[in-house]
């Protein structure tokens, strides 16, 4: 009985009509902006300090810059706390965040009674594209221009 407790059913994802996305689209594109850029300045800190613990591996610790050491470490534990904060509060749409490093988010939604992605990249002034969930980028498709309206099969 405990076991049944613990597993608990994944909540089924949010389903976005194209203004609802495109809505969240412009209200988030500011924080993907963020996450990137928190990203940038993430990596370079992350090489530094596995450089550091390389050195300390193999000659000890008696020749580690201890200040240099700690402000890293404090740096990089403030960029990565903000970043997790970031990709939480996009994820806490309902839209999922494919690829960080070029901008690209798809939304869940139904087309035609199958449940697609409406895919967008930064760069791109709107939601154009959709492809099915076993597609990825690659097989993006634009939508019709009905896909839009107020009838729209986008749902």
């Amino acid at each position: 009985m405990a076991d049944e407790e613990n597993e608990q059913e994944a909540p089924e994802p949010r389903l976005f009509t194209l203004p609802e996305a495109e809505r969240t689209r412009r209200e988030i594109e500011p924080v993907l902006i963020e996450a990137i850029e928190l990203r940038k300045k993430l990596a370079p800190l992350v090489e530094e300090l596995g450089a550091i613990s390389a050195r300390i591996q193999w000659v000890g610790g008696s020749v580690i810059p201890y200040e240099k050491t700690a402000r890293l470490r404090f740096e990089h534990d403030h960029l990565a706390e903000s970043l997790k904060a970031a990709l939480e509060r996009i994820q806490s749409t309902g839209c999922l965040i494919k690829d960080l490093d070029t901008g690209l988010l798809d939304f869940p939604a139904i087309i035609n009674n199958e449940q697609v992605y409406l895919c967008w990249r930064l760069g791109e002034e709107r939601i154009r594209f959709w492809h099915r969930q076993n597609e990825g980028f690659a097989g993006r498709k634009p939508l019709n221009p009905g896909d839009a309206g107020p009838n729209s099969p986008v749902q």
